[in-house]
């Protein structure tokens, strides 16, 4: 065994970071590969708003030939609450070797532990959830947008190393055809009835206040998971900003009871269906692509970003009321047929539920894993909420 670990620190280290993939996938038709811009964004702190608390290194996993085999991210959020200060791993890509990986996990470990960490997740992202969070472990076909995507037996990598579940990330699919079971149409037609209920979908032209009215149901609905965060104003704002250029209007909808939003339902079209001609690149050719693509090509596919009820309405088909409106123009006013949601954990039953009663199906499963540096100490799973 000889390995070496060389930090990015260069122009040149930063290419071969990116370029390590286009090794390990060679011979995967459905690997997608991300864009460049994505993955160094968040190893950016001028892009990144939690290098404000917190830190992150990441490092290239040489050979004794010093070709690079091996690549890994290691970072540390001072506001990822958990059980015990917890860092986390992510990026992670490799060639099978067990000696490799261990060798890489080893130092992220070593390097967690001495900034007080007691335990390390993995793979997951130094950043929001909804990207680049955890791995595949079933459904190895094409990848959401910035959704991770491994080869199968990086699962063994893990696990031979001591990692465990922490949590199983369920991702649900069906096709866009109005059809459901008939207790929907039945809420439905309940809440149809309250004359002080309506939805309507998102409008570029008015886009802060769906942002909004985005934060106010988020923060009702939501802030209870990811250890009680709550999402500021101006970070949505800024979020949808971003969003503008890739909305179809016609996906995203919310719910207003006497003006105040009650309820939305996030979609957007799914960008790999576009990025996977980029090979990774977004310069002025490929956005000139991209513009050409999203209003002359084929894309079917659209996938849920996320979905809320405030508490109040929460329990009174207030699910089935935002669905089948939305989906009375999805359905019928639109191209896209192919719908998957963003991914649920296995500790959220109540909308694991549902998908079900959607008549979805999983599409692809992603496991979040844990390794407590501990190793007599319990190992405890994410609570049920």
């Amino acid at each position: 065994m000889n390995f070496q670990l060389t930090e990015v620190s260069n122009a040149q280290h930063s290419k071969q970071f990116l370029e390590l993939p286009l090794k390990i996938y060679k011979d995967d038709a459905n690997w997608i590969r991300p864009l460049d811009k994505d993955i160094e964004a968040v190893f950016d702190p001028e892009k990144n708003k939690f290098f404000k608390h917190g830190s992150c290194k990441r490092w290239l996993l040489l050979n004794g030939q010093q070709e690079v085999i091996g690549r890994i991210a290691a970072f540390i959020n001072k506001k990822y609450k958990q059980e015990q200060p917890t860092g986390g791993v992510g990026f992670f890509e490799c060639i099978n070797d067990q000696a490799a990986a261990s060798f890489m996990l080893d130092h992220c470990r070593d390097w967690l532990q001495a900034q007080g960490m007691e335990a390390m997740d993995g793979p997951i992202n130094f950043g929001e959830r909804e990207r680049w969070w955890g791995l595949l472990v079933e459904g190895f076909h094409e990848p959401l947008y910035c959704m991770n995507y491994n080869p199968p037996y990086y699962k063994e990598l893990f696990e031979h190393y001591g990692f465990q579940v922490y949590f199983n990330q369920e991702c649900f699919g069906m096709e866009a055809i109005y059809e459901f079971q008939d207790k929907f149409y039945t809420r439905h037609e309940e809440l149809l009835r309250n004359k002080d209920l309506h939805a309507e979908p998102i409008r570029k032209k008015h886009l802060e206040k769906y942002a909004r009215d985005f934060t106010t149901v988020y923060n009702k609905a939501w802030a209870s998971h990811g250890g009680g965060k709550t999402l500021d104003e101006r970070q949505v704002i800024a979020m949808f900003r971003t969003m503008k250029p890739v909305m179809d209007e016609r996906l995203s909808w919310f719910v207003y009871h006497k003006e105040e939003p009650v309820a939305c339902w996030l979609n957007l079209p799914d960008l790999n269906q576009y990025f996977k001609h980029m090979n990774g690149k977004f310069g002025l050719l490929q956005k000139l692509k991209f513009l050409w693509l999203q209003r002359f090509g084929k894309n079917e596919h659209f996938l849920g970003i996320l979905f809320g009820v405030v508490p109040g309405w929460q329990g009174r088909g207030m699910d089935a009321y935002l669905i089948l409106e939305g989906s009375k123009v999805i359905c019928f006013k639109t191209p896209f047929r192919h719908y998957e949601m963003q991914w649920i954990g296995d500790f959220n039953p109540k909308m694991i539920n549902i998908a079900h009663n959607l008549g979805a199906h999983i599409t692809r499963r992603l496991s979040t894993y844990r390794y407590l540096f501990d190793r007599q100490k319990e190992f405890r799973r994410h609570p049920m909420l």
